[in-house]
């Protein structure tokens, strides 16, 4: 399936859900959503009963100690993220989580939506992405928030892979245990 190039994507912040599902539809990029309640964390996503519960995502958004690298690491739902190994494992400052105002200008995203698609919002370009290789194995979906936590949709992580490579943000898939 050919993809267009960064340039189509555009820089128009894809903040809302329903900008999120007319951004994937109009680059023909197939998913699966499913709407529910707000959930602010994976304990209440565990409340959710969700088709491809082995796909879903959790998303943290840190940054370095000078505040001048940010990072979205996105792993396995039932992971835990040892940020100490993390930064020796990736080569990076000491992290830390970023602040709810630095979630907002960088990613244009609220706490408990944090997502993926919400790097479509970094007009900069200056978050890197590390995505888990657990992703790109059977069922090869991954469960994300459309910057809306109300909502939840599946797809290919080779297209988030993609995507977000597309807008010009660094993706790395690594091993996280």
């Amino acid at each position: 399936m050919s993809r267009p190039q960064s340039a189509a994507y555009g820089n128009n912040m894809k903040t809302t859900k329903e900008e999120i599902f007319a951004f994937l539809e109009q680059n023909n990029i197939p998913y699966e959503k499913m709407e529910h309640k707000a959930v602010y964390n994976m304990e209440e996503m565990r409340e959710v009963c969700l088709p491809h519960p082995e796909a879903e995502a959790k998303n943290l958004f840190v940054r370095d100690d000078k505040k001048r690298d940010y990072y979205l690491i996105t792993v396995k739902g039932d992971k835990r993220v040892d940020l100490n190994r993390f930064r020796a494992q990736n080569g990076t400052r000491r992290l830390s989580f970023a602040s709810d105002a630095d979630l907002m200008a960088i990613l244009g995203l609220i706490p408990g939506a944090v997502s993926p698609l919400g790097i479509l919002n970094d007009t900069e370009k200056k978050v890197r992405f590390f995505l888990d290789e657990a992703f790109f194995g059977e069922p090869d979906l991954i469960g994300i928030h459309p910057n809306d936590n109300t909502a939840t949709i599946w797809l290919d992580p080779a297209d988030l892979q993609r995507m977000i490579r597309d807008h010009g943000n660094q993706v790395n898939i690594v091993k996280i245990d």
